[in-house]
């Protein structure tokens, strides 16, 4: 059964979801209070962008099997920007939204990604980051209370990407949505979320809150924690001593 009612709230209870007679998701438990950031952390197969999928309502038989219930509105952060090349930027940012002050909130969610005066350019005159700040806005401009990313930075170059991170710490920290974001890498986890979770088979095996005075790779308790996620990802714990940004 899927159950979508106006809270802020996630909530998922025995969610299964079956391909070919395989349990992608196993009877999944998950509980996120409104305005927590989590990172979802797992290997390849593991299940993360099948939950994901579930959350954003993309999968209609995800919710046979259990209890699945989140915030009415919505809105996904894809690895790659998803902009239609035939619309300007801001047109892009507003697709869908009606009303006379669709193109002010526009124009608003642009400038608080950076991007003021770029609302007349084509998505191919922008940069690889600036595609991924455009959609930033586009999700930003729908104001939702669950916001989901999937692996939204994987595709950027290594300093791009820490830019990135900085721009959604701040805009989460001051539209305080609900954020689940799913990523491969441990330290852009570390770095973002009040909490981590390590998805295996379907199930969340380890589920710890962020609880650092800073998130300085320096700090004897963000090592400690590094270790921890590494080990359960299956990396060897001599590899958790290479040198990170």
């Amino acid at each position: 059964m899927s159950v979508f009612e106006d809270v802020r709230e996630v909530r998922i209870e025995g969610l299964t979801r079956r391909f070919e007679g395989r349990a992608v998701l196993d009877q999944l438990q998950l509980q996120v209070p409104p305005g927590q950031f989590v990172a979802l952390l797992g290997r390849s197969g593991s299940g993360k962008s099948t939950l994901l999928r579930a959350l954003a309502g993309l999968d209609d038989d995800v919710a046979k099997e259990g209890v699945l219930q989140v915030p009415p509105a919505r809105s996904v952060l894809f690895q790659d920007s998803r902009l239609l090349p035939w619309e300007s930027v801001l047109a892009n940012v507003i697709l869908g939204i009606e009303g006379e002050s669709a193109e002010q909130q526009g124009r608003k969610a642009l400038a608080s990604v950076g991007l003021a005066g770029r609302e007349s350019a084509w998505p191919n005159q922008l940069s690889g980051g600036e595609q991924q700040r455009a959609a930033l806005a586009r999700s930003l401009v729908r104001r939702p209370q669950l916001l989901l990313a999937d692996e939204p930075f994987g595709a950027l170059d290594a300093l791009t990407r820490l830019k990135m991170q900085a721009l959604l710490r701040s805009v989460v920290q001051r539209e305080r949505p609900t954020v689940l974001l799913v990523t491969h890498d441990v330290d852009e986890a570390l770095a973002l979320a009040d909490r981590i979770l390590v998805l295996d088979q379907g199930r969340i095996m380890l589920d710890v809150p962020v609880e650092l005075a800073s998130r300085s790779a320096e700090l004897p308790a963000f090592t400690r924690l590094r270790q921890r996620l590494l080990r359960s990802l299956g990396v060897d714990d001599s590899l958790t001593l290479v040198a990170h940004p």
